[in-house]
C-alpha cells in the first residue's frame, strides 16, 4: 500500500474508532433509562408484548466513556452523561444550577429521545407500521413543539446503533415502516432473550473489511469493536457474547467468510463479506453507514468513495 494511502487508512481507522467509542454513550443512553413509552402505549398492545420489549439494563463497563463524541454522540441529545459525574466530583449542585431551564429541558428531551426509540423498537418487534400521531400521542404529549428534533434524533440512533431505518411509507397519514440498513435482508426474531436488533454490529464489520481493503485480520476486527464494548467471550447486553455471532451465526447466513490465512505462523484468520452480503448490498451503502458513524461526510474517505462510486457504474 502506498505511504499516502496508509496515511489516509489511519486516519479512516481512527476516525471510525472515535464513532463507535461515541456510538458506546448512546447505547448506554438507550439502555441505561426506563422505556416509559412502553409502559404507557401498553394499552394498545398486549401486558405480554409491552413487557418484553423493555430492555435490561446494561452492565457497567470498566472503560469510562468517551471525553471527546462524535457522530451521533456530538449532538446534544446524545451525550452521555458527563455533567453529573463532574457534579458528583466537584461537590453539590447550586439551586441555581438544578433551577437551570435549559439544563432541564435537556434532560427531558433526552428521555423522549430514549423513549421514542424504546417504542420504535416495540414496532420493529411486532412487525408494525407506526404513525406520526401514535408517537405524538403515546411518548411526546406535552412537547409536540420539540418532534421533529426528537423524532430526527432517535431515527438516527436507531440507524448508528440498531441498523434499523425509519422510513415514510405514507406521507398523508405520515406513517414509517423500520427495516433493516443498507438494503439487507437480514431477519432476526426478537424475543425475551433477544430484545435489541443486531443489524447495526453486522454493518460495521463489513464496513471495517472494506476499510482494510475487502478482507480485514480478526485481530484488527476485534480491536476496532473493543472501542464500543464489544469483546469476544465476552456478554453484551445488546449482542450476547459476539464470538459466535461473528464467526458461525453471520457465516452461516452468507453474511460473512471467515477463513484461515494461507501459509500464517501463527495461525490466523480473517473476515471477508459474504454472498449475501455481495448480493444485497453495496460498498456505496456501507461506507455511507460506516461514515454517519464516525460523524462525517462519505467523501472523507476519498479512495474508497471513489472506489464505491466506480463500482455503482459498473453495476448500473
Amino acid at each position: 500500500m502506498p505511504r499516502r494511502h496508509r496515511q489516509h487508512h489511519r486516519i479512516q481507522r481512527r476516525r471510525l474508532e472515535e464513532g463507535l467509542r461515541a456510538q458506546r454513550e448512546v447505547q448506554g443512553l438507550v439502555g441505561a433509562q426506563a422505556p416509559g413509552a412502553e409502559e404507557e402505549g401498553a394499552a394498545a398492545f398486549s401486558s405480554t408484548e409491552a413487557a418484553a420489549a423493555a430492555p435490561p439494563s446494561p452492565p457497567q463497563s470498566p472503560q469510562g466513556a468517551s471525553s471527546s463524541p462524535t457522530g451521533l454522540a456530538s449532538n446534544p441529545m446524545c451525550h452521555s452523561n458527563e455533567g453529573s459525574s463532574n457534579q458528583e466530583e466537584e461537590g453539590p449542585s447550586t439551586s441555581q444550577d438544578l433551577a437551570d431551564p435549559a439544563s432541564v429541558m435537556q434532560d427531558t428531551l433526552e428521555e423522549k429521545m430514549s423513549d421514542l426509540i424504546h417504542f420504535l423498537l416495540l414496532k420493529y418487534r411486532i412487525k408494525e407500521l407506526i404513525t406520526k400521531e401514535e408517537m405524538l400521542n403515546t411518548v411526546i404529549k406535552d412537547y409536540q413543539d420539540h418532534f421533529p428534533e426528537i423524532f430526527r434524533e432517535a431515527s438516527d440512533c436507531m440507524q448508528v446503533v440498531f441498523g434499523v431505518d425509519v422510513k415514510e411509507v405514507d406521507p398523508t397519514s405520515q406513517s414509517y415502516i423500520l427495516v433493516t440498513s443498507v438494503g439487507l435482508t437480514y431477519y432476526e426474531e426478537l424475543n425475551d432473550a433477544q430484545r435489541f436488533p443486531k443489524a447495526g454490529l453486522l454493518i460495521i464489520i463489513l464496513g471495517l473489511i472494506y476499510l482494510e481493503g475487502d478482507c480485514a485480520q480478526e485481530e484488527v476486527i476485534w480491536d476496532a469493536l473493543g472501542a464500543m464494548g464489544v469483546h469476544a467471550g465476552m456478554e453484551h447486553y445488546i449482542y450476547g457474547e459476539p464470538r459466535k455471532l461473528i464467526t458461525q451465526d453471520w457465516v452461516q447466513e452468507g453474511n460473512l467468510e471467515y477463513r484461515q490465512l494461507p501459509n500464517s505462523d501463527p495461525a490466523c484468520n480473517e473476515f471477508l463479506w459474504g454472498p449475501r452480503a455481495h448480493a444485497e448490498t453495496s460498498k456505496l451503502k456501507v461506507l455511507e453507514y460506516v461514515a454517519k458513524v464516525s460523524g462525517c461526510d462519505p467523501r472523507s474517505f476519498p479512495f474508497l468513495y471513489e472506489e464505491a462510486l466506480r463500482d455503482e457504474e459498473e453495476e448500473a
